[in-house]
């Protein structure tokens, strides 16, 4: 398959800058797989669509300030912390560090991808704060595939914080790793806003979006018509949001995520009469593990047209950009035609798209 066919034409006016007042206030574009047809909805109806024996799955990753800002070790004009996100630009001297995930024991390394990249080779040190009693430091020790970074923290040039303790940091130095369609600078209320209701472990570094549109309520009302809830843990990173490196879909391959099915959890999908999987990751943690049969580890599961299904009956998903794993996802479970025609309705009727957007219930 040609990844040129997974592509459509999207005005940019539709792609939603801010989240709505009311979380679930979206709109919501409901898709019948088997008659091929859809039909405009709106979100708070959602938990009219389940029933007894549905087993509601929702990826519970935190997301955290995966987003830092400094300057070059030796940069001494420049104040820490300046960036201007909304056009890209970078003064002399600084760079971003945007954390993907640890990659060693300590937690002291982290895949990251860096800005400007050209100049940030193997060596190279970062600093991000400094205070009376030090600050927080960085250094390029290693270089990935597809530019990406292996970068070591330390506190003020020496080892031994905790991953604990670097969560702290970021919690105080970070920015929410806004996607960059999003053309504005992260403010307060995203700290809220770009992160479900039942988020609990930190280690994304983007939202699992369809969970935005939840509020305490409206899972009550999921639960009250007899649905099961099941939470389950994907850490958002690159194999979730990179780009396809390759033309030809087949030969496609995505970053590995970690991801985890308590038992508890487990039991209530495996009993279910129907999965209902909210978001994308929350798919690809289910079909990993009925796959693999490993409830705990990293997944790397690339599901495009062709790829069948093991356990997903239904997917609430926001709308997907262009000649994307997650668009392809969706095309998986609905259909090419189907899923290209519905979102060319949506264009038509001005949905809102992306992160802070509206959402597709299939069925």
């Amino acid at each position: 398959m040609d990844l040129a066919g997974f592509d459509y034409h999207l005005p940019e006016a539709l792609i939603a800058q801010e989240a709505l007042a009311d979380r679930a206030g979206a709109r919501m574009l409901v898709v019948y797989r088997q008659q091929g047809r859809w039909e405009d909805r709106a979100f708070r109806e959602f938990p009219g669509f389940l029933g007894a024996g549905d087993c509601l799955v929702l990826n519970d990753s935190r997301v955290f300030p995966a987003r830092l800002f400094g300057r070059r070790a030796g940069v001494a004009s420049l104040p820490i912390g300046t960036h201007n996100p909304r056009r890209r630009e970078y003064l002399s001297g600084q760079v971003e560090v945007f954390l993907l995930r640890p990659v060693s024991a300590d937690g002291r390394d982290w895949e990251a991808l860096v800005r400007p990249g050209r100049k940030m080779r193997v060596g190279e040190r970062v600093i991000f704060e400094r205070g009376r009693e030090g600050g927080l430091e960085a250094e390029i020790v290693a270089r990935g595939q597809f530019g990406e970074r292996t970068v070591r923290f330390a506190w003020n040039g020496r080892p031994g914080l905790a991953i604990a303790d670097l969560f702290e940091r970021f919690e105080q130095i970070g920015h929410v790793p806004l996607p960059p369609y999003i053309k504005r600078s992260d403010e307060a209320r995203d700290r809220e806003r770009y992160q479900t209701v039942f988020a609990q472990a930190p280690g994304s570094v983007a939202a699992p979006t369809a969970g935005l549109h939840f509020t305490g309520e409206v899972l009550e009302a999921c639960q009250a018509r007899g649905a099961e809830v099941a939470c389950v843990t994907l850490h958002v990173g690159l194999g979730t949001f990179q780009p396809l490196h390759e033309e030809q879909v087949e030969k496609a391959a995505l970053h590995a995520e970690p991801y985890n099915i308590p038992a508890a959890s487990a039991a209530k999908i495996r009993s279910a009469r129907r999965v209902v999987a909210v978001g994308t990751t929350s798919v690809r943690t289910v079909e990993s593990a009925w796959r693999e049969g490993v409830m705990c580890g990293e997944t790397d599961i690339f599901i495009y047209p062709g790829v069948p299904f093991r356990r997903v009956g239904a997917i609430l998903t926001n709308f997907h950009l262009p000649r994307t794993s997650l668009l392809l996802l969706v095309c998986a479970f609905a259909g090419k035609e189907l899923t290209l025609a519905a979102y060319r309705h949506a264009v038509e009727r001005e949905y809102r798209f992306y992160s802070y957007g509206d959402c597709m219930l299939i069925l």
